[in-house]
């Protein structure tokens, strides 16, 4: 076999790798259209912190490993945290503000793994939340400085006001 057989015989099977994975991310797509993130912060929001973070992905609750393709929270990005006494919002670079009212909010604990995203042992914040009627996502984010000790408590303080009915 010559050379130039060998590579378009490698070429022609790149491509079909590359039109496989392009077909699966489109279908992936398609799959999760229906789910999307709230946008826009209330306006009588009073911010009580901000961290800036890598937001890492979105996955089924409980099944890390297996992304959710939720607008506008589909691709990993840099960004800021902003926790306010009504929810939180993931101000995130080039996408619309997402806001999580303490209302949607069920859980916010530490996780050392997400897709492809591994870390030091409890490196991440695990963001537990209700994306549609009884559709519970879990949102991975990594603190840019610090650590989730600085914020964890307080995303725990708006989850625990949401199970105790509260309104903020």
């Amino acid at each position: 076999m010559s050379r130039e057989v060998a590579g378009l015989i490698i070429g022609l099977v790149a491509a079909v790798i590359l039109l496989l994975m392009f077909m699966a991310w489109r279908s992936r797509l398609r799959r999760d259209a229906g789910l999307t993130a709230p946008l826009g912060v209330p306006e009588h929001a009073d911010v009580t912190g901000r961290h800036e973070i890598l937001y890492v992905a979105t996955t089924r609750h409980d099944h890390p490993l297996e992304r959710l393709a939720i607008s506008p929270l589909t691709y990993r990005a840099r960004g800021e945290l902003v926790l306010t006494d009504r929810g939180v919002a993931l101000s995130l670079d080039g996408a619309p503000t997402v806001f999580l009212a303490s209302s949607r909010l069920v859980a916010a604990d530490r996780a050392t793994v997400a897709i492809d995203r591994v870390v030091e042992r409890d490196g991440l914040i695990r963001l537990v939340w209700r994306a549609a009627d009884g559709i519970h996502v879990d949102s991975f984010i990594r603190p840019a400085s610090g650590g989730p000790a600085d914020i964890l408590p307080q995303l725990e303080r708006l989850c625990a006001a949401a199970e105790n009915g509260e309104n903020p």
